[in-house]
């Protein structure tokens, strides 16, 4: 059985969200470095599989991202309850809430039947007045992010997601979703929410009960701020990251559903929000480079840094991914060594970010980096 399908990983797939690597990935890497009790961080952590991975090996994971969709799916990861817990307060809430807001413009009318949008709107509501998370509510909020959009079922009590016909990881714009649905005749199914999250909780099985619970956090925010590293109250040794694509510009844009039901506007916001600068490949050289210099400044002085950092590029970006995360290294004003650099296996393998975008060309080439400060 693959390793990304034994049922002890089952919580690292809450939610689907773009990725750059599986879970081996990071596995190889920690199981390298398990006797030393490195400090793990992953400065671009997306949905946490570099902290699910440390979790499962009982090391410290911190992971920093400025994504609050990938906040709340990552923190998932590092979760421990009861299935039954996030279940009752889903329970609770849809018994107590009556939702004040819930959107009417044409994309809701036709993403969601009323229903159905009446229930997430409840969600909605009720987990943003909370006044402390725990780890149930955790897991119910990444839960309903993962069930949010998402492919229909031919069978209605087999609804996996809440929407009318929409990709798993990323949310299509409202005015192409509306053509798609009405050139198609295609109404949304009127899906049982709770039924669909109980399902979706208990497939987690005991939501990786055994599993050791090892000090983690997640943060969200810019990974080039050096006053971000400020919160990370011990010191990493052993970074595990994949930044994003370089010209993958549309993270904010393609995760603009998610971000509503956490609390952000019912429109699509095409700012570029807080990421790396795309702008030329120098720029985003520079831009990289300033997270190495901060994770390089908040790490121990007397202790080694390693630093494993799958890269690549967008097919349509016609640069050299291997120059670019070079130049990164230099403008990060910090002593490097490159150790190795091998081509990461095929782009085409699992769940694999190149995959889910669609480009209509091939999968990008991308190389594994490892690297130590000198």
């Amino acid at each position: 059985m693959a390793l990304a399908y034994r049922k002890e990983n089952a919580l690292n797939a809450i939610c689907p969200y773009f990725t750059m690597f599986p879970l081996e990935y990071p596995n190889k890497i920690i199981k390298k470095y398990k006797k030393q009790r490195p400090v793990v961080l992953d400065p671009f952590c997306g949905r946490g599989t570099t902290l699910f991975s440390a979790r499962t090996f009982g090391v410290s994971a911190w992971g920093i991202d400025s994504s609050p969709v990938a906040v709340a799916v990552a923190r998932a990861k590092l979760a421990s309850c009861d299935p039954m817990s996030p279940i009752e307060l889903a329970e609770n809430i849809l018994s107590k809430v009556d939702p004040n807001k819930i959107p009417n413009t044409p994309f809701f009318r036709v993403a969601y039947h009323s229903d159905t949008l009446r229930d997430i709107c409840a969600l909605r509501e009720g987990l943003s007045k909370l006044p402390l998370d725990t780890d149930s509510s955790v897991i119910l909020r990444a839960a309903i992010l993962g069930a949010l959009h998402g492919p229909l079922a031919r069978n209605i009590d087999n609804m996996s997601y809440f929407s009318n016909q929409m990709p798993r990881t990323y949310a299509s714009k409202p005015d192409y979703a509306v053509r798609f649905w009405s050139e198609r005749g295609m109404s949304p199914p009127k899906v049982d929410v709770l039924r669909v999250l109980r399902r979706k909780i208990e497939r987690l099985v005991g939501l990786s009960s055994g599993i050791p619970d090892t000090f983690k956090q997640v943060i969200q925010g810019d990974s080039r701020s050096a006053d971000v590293f400020q919160s990370l109250n011990m010191r990493p040794s052993l970074i595990i990251t994949s930044p994003p694509y370089y010209g993958m510009k549309t993270y904010v844009q393609d995760q603009w559903l998610r971000n509503w039901f956490l609390g952000g506007p019912e429109s699509v916001d095409y700012s570029s929000g807080s990421q790396l600068d795309h702008s030329g490949k120098d720029t985003f050289s520079k831009s990289l480079g300033e997270v190495w210099r901060n994770i390089a400044k908040c790490a121990s002085e007397s202790n080694d840094l390693h630093m494993y950092v799958r890269f690549g590029i967008i097919p349509s970006a016609s640069v050299n991914a291997k120059e670019i995360f070079r130049n990164s290294l230099e403008e990060s004003n910090i002593l490097w060594r490159l150790i190795s650099v091998r081509a990461a296996d095929s782009a085409e393998a699992g769940k694999r970010q190149a995959h889910q975008m669609r480009t209509g060309s091939s999968a990008a080439i991308e190389y594994d980096f490892h690297v130590e400060r000198i």
